[in-house]
């Protein structure tokens, strides 16, 4: 390992993660509502104020999360208590069980709700993180009864919302990777904030493990499949059965890693870069750089037709996850894979105004007019990703 060059790219790093928080601070908060908005172009200018719930969830669990890895802030715990206490007054659909909306109007008003649960999982991660920090109690309250109700919904708990499966359940049943993945790591952050539930949180994070194995991944083909039967049956005759998703796979196998050191399980952490190790190998674009968004496991036409964009957060999962191996086995591929990425999302998606853009065309240009923002991308993937990188490369360091 050259020392002096990875003491360079942290620099970087960290001066990269300071932008990104800066970024939504200044131009996303909203000062008049509470939350954050953030449909913002290159420069944050606000494009759109309608809100994602997603985000105001992941902004909340963002900002603690910088307290708890670099001591608290007031600004950044104003914007995480800002998202949380938006969540809980505007977002929550109590008439369905607690279950919450994924898009509100900029003042709160519910416009669209959906039947996927990850605005429950969001909330959640907010408000345990809000809680590890502050040790407000409600906030665990919260927390725990989102994550219970997060997981009985993807156990078998019928929609208080009446909003029935994406497919006729007596045609077709499907199961999606990102259900038990999610799960996962929604659990890491519970246990590690409550550990007054270890048992249960262990328990559940072991039904995820062995649920992403029997189902999802699949060495016979090479690959791990977004999407499988009910028993983890290939559908290769149909689009969807054939999704591979590198950005998913990537992200899960240091979700695994990650439970993996937690846990001591030494042979679930090989596997895991098995995953890695397939995932990278179908996405990274030989042509162009980075990683490709869809890949169809047996060659076919993609159905998606943003398939071979490159978006900004499987890049943040191939840092994480790649100097994540390196750091664990020592193993010098894997350092060069990880400068491969952070090369590209130098040249490509860092940007001066701050934060990253979000989508690049396959040869790496923006798409245009270029975002740094949008419903499905604010401050989450990136900070996640440069905070993670930065511990590691401390770790490694033995800084």
């Amino acid at each position: 390992m050259d020392r002096q060059k990875m003491q360079n790219e942290r620099a970087w790093v960290r001066g990269q993660l300071r932008g990104a928080a800066d970024f939504w601070l200044k131009n996303g908060m909203d000062p008049v509502h509470g939350g954050i908005y953030t449909c913002l172009d290159r420069k944050g200018r606000i494009y759109s104020t309608d809100k994602s719930v997603w985000m105001q969830g992941r902004c909340g669990w963002t900002y603690a999360y910088l307290c708890h890895v670099y001591g608290v802030q007031e600004q950044w715990l104003a914007a995480s208590r800002s998202c949380i206490d938006f969540l809980e007054d505007h977002c929550v659909n109590r008439q369905a069980g607690g279950r919450l909306y994924f898009t509100v109007t900029e003042d709160g008003q519910p416009l669209r709700q959906r039947r996927y649960c990850f605005s429950e999982a969001f909330y959640c991660i907010a408000n345990a993180e809000y809680y590890g920090v502050t040790g407000e109690r409600e906030h665990l309250e919260r927390a725990r009864r989102a994550y219970d109700l997060y997981w009985d919904l993807n156990h078998g708990m019928p929609d208080p919302t009446g909003l029935g499966p994406k497919t006729i359940p007596g045609t077709r049943t499907s199961r999606s990777l990102g259900i038990p993945m999610i799960i996962l790591n929604v659990t890491s952050v519970m246990r590690r904030v409550d550990p007054e539930k270890t048992e249960l949180y262990d328990a559940r994070a072991k039904e995820c493990v062995e649920d992403i194995f029997r189902y999802h991944v699949k060495p016979d083909l090479g690959c791990t499949l977004e999407n499988v039967g009910m028993d983890g049956e290939t559908r290769l005759n149909i689009t969807e059965g054939r999704i591979v998703n590198p950005g998913h796979d990537i992200e899960c196998s240091w979700f695994l890693m990650d439970h993996a050191n937690a846990t001591g399980d030494p042979a679930l952490h090989s596997k895991a870069i098995d995953v890695f190790d397939m995932a990278f190998s179908w996405g990274w674009d030989e042509e162009y750089g980075g990683i490709l968004y869809f890949i169809d496991c047996l060659g076919n036409p993609p159905e998606a037709y943003e398939h071979d964009m490159k978006l900004w957060w499987p890049h943040n999962e191939a840092l994480i996850a790649s100097l994540m191996i390196y750091r664990d086995t020592g193993d010098e591929k894997y350092l060069d894979i990880f400068y491969r990425v952070l090369e590209y999302c130098k040249t490509y998606f860092a940007d001066e105004y701050g934060e990253w853009y979000g989508y690049l065309r396959r040869d790496g240009k923006p798409t245009q007019p270029a975002c740094k923002g949008s419903t499905f991308k604010g401050p989450f993937h990136v900070p996640r990703c440069l905070i993670q990188v930065d511990q590691m490369m401390g770790q490694i360091l033995g800084e």
